[in-house]
């Protein structure tokens, strides 16, 4: 046996196999057969075959080619996933702020690098409220603590100073393994909630918050989202209504197509400042009781993209109505630090609901959200926010748990960030001097750049822009010719959408049409951050106001 099994080796060799097992197309095979027919005594050598292509080669005739491309064609077949077998839902949102006017400016910067010759030389990108992507320097002390939390080591340096250690040491004692890279509970690490809840009182002039109702999430949009997503049920004229002011972030119409709920819309007063009419609110619900059941009202203030800021009586009109109503409320406070006219203030709709009473403090449900990504901050990236809610049924707040649950937990580096946001250097501390001195620098610089767009906008005929009391948005009127209107509907655009993609192509300049955040029928409006540094805004002005003097005239 010992003698065979060497013959076989020595045979598998001369066919070429590098060893036991490893020979090419049958060769060991082959290799056993033979030294297995052998007799006793000299052995004449099994024949050679001809040595293979390379591993992973395969010679092919013509032949056998064009066989293997009928059998390919055969074997082919429909995808599983397409337009028409894919979630309807998905496929009905629409996020315009994201949509076809960025994809084409996309697409214009790359041919500006290969070097394509277009009238301008930049886009400048102001569909976006992205303030650090449009040149806003991060808050230092901000960036101190998410660095000393994402790299612990640096609390041995002197070169950051003791406040910033003291917060993230407690950052960083709240997270499993004392690592920011650690999962933390699904509603958030316990002593940022704490922080929050603190951070509310204060705001809210003393008004109690429960550390217990606050859930720190992925931006404020992943807690709108996870709200709206608990309330829809239903169906037929019983399917959940959500009531959404017109002009709205897309945000909302986003999630409510993706859930198959119902839209409601109600129209904020352009020739009032935007203002919200609660008689309009009325309308609007009464209407929307025929073919659905309308049970959420959502509030943006300061609004986005309409900038208006809600006067305390509206608040509480809203609250009233809210109240009388049966809705549940949200309300959607990321810019709440940014508030520049004078005579505006943020009040937030817990506040005064604690001070309407206890028939409304103990019923009316509410939800409020904040974020790391708006303010004074502009840390978009780090996808921090939170969001409390109110007055909410036990059971229910049981089964949000358990929806949080399922994306385990929000970025924790995003945590942390939000906790700075709410419990910033304090008068005495280390800190203090330089964080006052940035913040107060960019929500002045926003003041400046609001009151610059309304008046530059305010000198072109055919705009009109209302005051922008608050957030960081311009959301002029613009007069379209019936001329343009008529080529818009030859091109198959909305009229807004065919002005904004020809100021973009003619300028560089990239907005959003107003038709993607809805308008009264045959108004006509685009939205642009006022973001930009101001000597890059001047220009952006400018060149818009030259387009739309020449978009006039071609269209008279």
């Amino acid at each position: 046996m010992h003698r065979f099994a060497l013959v076989a080796k020595q045979t598998a060799a001369s066919l070429g196999c590098s060893g036991p097992g490893v020979c090419r197309g049958g060769r060991r095979d082959m290799a056993l057969r033979c030294a297995a027919s052998l007799p006793a005594g000299p052995r004449p050598p099994c024949p050679r075959l001809p040595r293979p292509a390379r591993e992973g080669t395969v010679r092919w005739s013509s032949a056998a080619k064009a066989s293997a491309v009928k059998i390919n064609e055969k074997a082919s077949r429909e995808k599983i996933l397409t337009l028409e077998s894919m979630n309807p839902q998905v496929k009905a949102v629409e996020y315009a702020v994201r949509g076809p006017i960025v994809l084409k400016a996309g697409e214009i910067e790359k041919e500006l690098r290969k070097g394509i010759k277009k009238p301008f030389t930049e886009v400048i990108k102001a569909n976006i409220g992205d303030a650090h992507a449009m040149g806003q320097r991060p808050i230092t002390f901000l960036r101190q603590v998410v660095a000393l939390c994402t790299y612990p080591n640096l609390l041995d340096s002197p070169s950051f100073p003791e406040d910033a250690k003291k917060r993230a040491r407690r950052i960083l004692q709240g997270c499993g393994g004392n690592s920011l890279g650690s999962y933390s509970a699904s509603q958030g690490i316990n002593c940022i909630r704490e922080d929050v809840a603190s951070y509310i009182e204060r705001r809210d002039g003393g008004v109690p918050a429960d550390p217990d109702n606050i859930y720190l999430t992925t931006g404020a949009s992943d807690g709108i989202a996870t709200i709206l997503k608990i309330l829809v049920s239903g169906g037929g004229k019983s399917r959940t209504g959500v009531m959404i002011p017109i002009p709205q972030y897309p945000l909302y119409s986003a999630a409510i197509s993706e859930l198959d709920a119902i839209q409601v819309n109600y129209y904020l007063d352009e020739e009032n400042c935007w203002a919200l009419d609660v008689n309009e609110l009325r309308r609007s619900l009464n209407e929307a009781k025929a073919y659905c059941n309308p049970k959420v009202l959502c509030i943006i203030n300061p609004g986005n993209p309409t900038g208006q800021v809600q006067n305390r009586k509206c608040i509480e009109d809203v609250i009233h109505f809210a109240w009388e109503e049966k809705l549940f409320l949200l309300a959607d406070e990321v810019y709440q630090d940014n508030v520049y006219s004078e005579g505006c203030q943020f009040h937030s709709f817990k506040k005064i609901l604690y001070e309407m009473g206890p028939e409304y403090y103990n019923n009316v449900e509410l939800a409020s959200f904040h974020s790391t990504s708006k303010g004074y901050m502009g840390e978009c990236g780090y996808r921090g926010g939170y969001m409390e809610v109110i007055n909410l049924h036990p059971e229910i707040k049981g089964q949000l748990v358990k929806l949080l649950s399922v994306r385990l937990c929000p970025p924790v580096s995003g945590q942390a960030a939000m906790d700075i946001v709410v419990n910033p250097p304090i008068p005495g501390e280390e800190s203090y001097s330089q964080f006052i001195k940035e913040k107060e620098s960019v929500l002045n610089n926003l003041a400046k750049k609001a009151k610059l767009t309304e008046d530059m906008f305010n000198k072109v005929p055919g705009i009109h822009c209302n005051p922008l009391q608050g957030a960081m948005y311009a959301f002029p009127r613009i007069f379209i010719p019936s001329k343009a209107i008529e080529e818009a509907k030859a091109h198959k655009m909305a009229p807004d959408m065919f002005y904004c993609m020809k100021l973009l192509e003619e300028t560089g300049i990239c907005v959003v049409p107003g038709s993607g955040f809805g308008q009264r029928e045959g108004s006509y409006h685009f939205r642009m951050t006022i973001l930009p540094p101001v000597e890059k805004l001047k220009i952006l002005l400018e060149k818009v106001k030259d387009f739309h003097i020449k978009f006039l005239e071609n269209y008279a």
